[in-house]
């Protein structure tokens, strides 16, 4: 299951049954769980930690210090989940004392040369595609979607279930079930095919179209649409789910769908 030219610290601490291919380095704080396949030419730095069942594809460089000038050598770890695929080329950054970790979920995808910074969290079953970049401290919800080559800036929060489309470069927050697109980045529509593929029944995707209108088409600022909504939607777990991102949002909200006029469109 390990092929002899890779070479592995003895200290490292590896299941039983982990395939590992040719001229793969993995260094001593490192653990390894059951069933996890490592393909050629990868490397595995201190503080990692992935789980059962895991695919890491050539050429990636997993737990590596984190790019901050700030880091002075402490004790931090890359948390991976289950079943998350890695592909080639991926980089993936161990945290610094701000956070401890940076973390991947269970079975999250992550596609060819995407590149996580440190205190990243990315959650369960997000797929980040081929070239997406994040920079340090952001926080990506459950089976939210980046399309290619997005870029995302530090501090940034993308909702569960929020689709941003490829070649984005996301500045401020992105709210849960929506869709993200055009330049600037704005608001263009719930991710309603998404959340109808996770179970999420008609009577709530209308109150999240709803309340989403309010937010981004109906001329209110954030803080007026909270006050809207609270007064207006009736309490359920999305709603509540919405104003909780919004109300702690820090970076700010991406802005409404505009028209070419810069209007707003009705």
């Amino acid at each position: 299951m390990i092929h002899p030219s890779a070479y592995i610290h003895p200290d490292a601490n590896i299941a039983d049954d982990v395939t590992i291919g040719p001229f793969v380095a993995i260094d001593a704080d490192v653990v390894i769980s059951s069933g996890t396949w490592i393909g050629s030419h990868v490397s595995i730095m201190d503080g990692t930690r992935i789980g059962q069942n895991c695919q890491i594809y050539p050429g990636a460089v997993v737990g590596a210090i984190p790019q901050d000038l700030k880091f002075k050598g402490e004790q931090t770890t890359l948390e991976i989940g289950d079943n998350v695929t890695i592909r080639e080329y991926c980089t993936l950054n161990r945290g610094t004392k701000a956070r401890g970790a940076t973390t991947i979920d269970d079975r999250a995808m992550l596609m060819a040369y995407v590149h996580v910074a440190h205190d990243c969290l990315i959650g369960k079953h997000s797929i980040l595609a081929n070239g997406v970049n994040l920079a340090g401290h952001i926080e990506i919800g459950e089976h939210a979607i980046l399309g290619g080559l997005t870029a995302v800036h530090q501090f940034v929060k993308i909702g569960a279930h929020a689709m941003v489309g490829g070649g984005s470069l996301v500045r401020k927050d992105v709210p849960p079930y929506v869709k993200a697109a055009r330049n600037p980045l704005c608001y263009v529509g719930i991710n309603s095919v998404g959340l109808k593929r996770r179970g999420f029944d008609q009577p709530a995707i209308n109150q999240i179209q709803k309340i989403y209108r309010i937010l981004f088409v109906n001329g209110h600022n954030t803080s007026q649409a909270i006050k809207h909504i609270k007064i207006n939607e009736e309490p359920t777990q999305v709603r509540d789910h919405i104003l909780n991102f919004l109300e702690t949002s820090e970076r700010g909200i991406m802005k409404g769908f505009r028209n070419l006029n810069g209007h707003k469109s009705h």
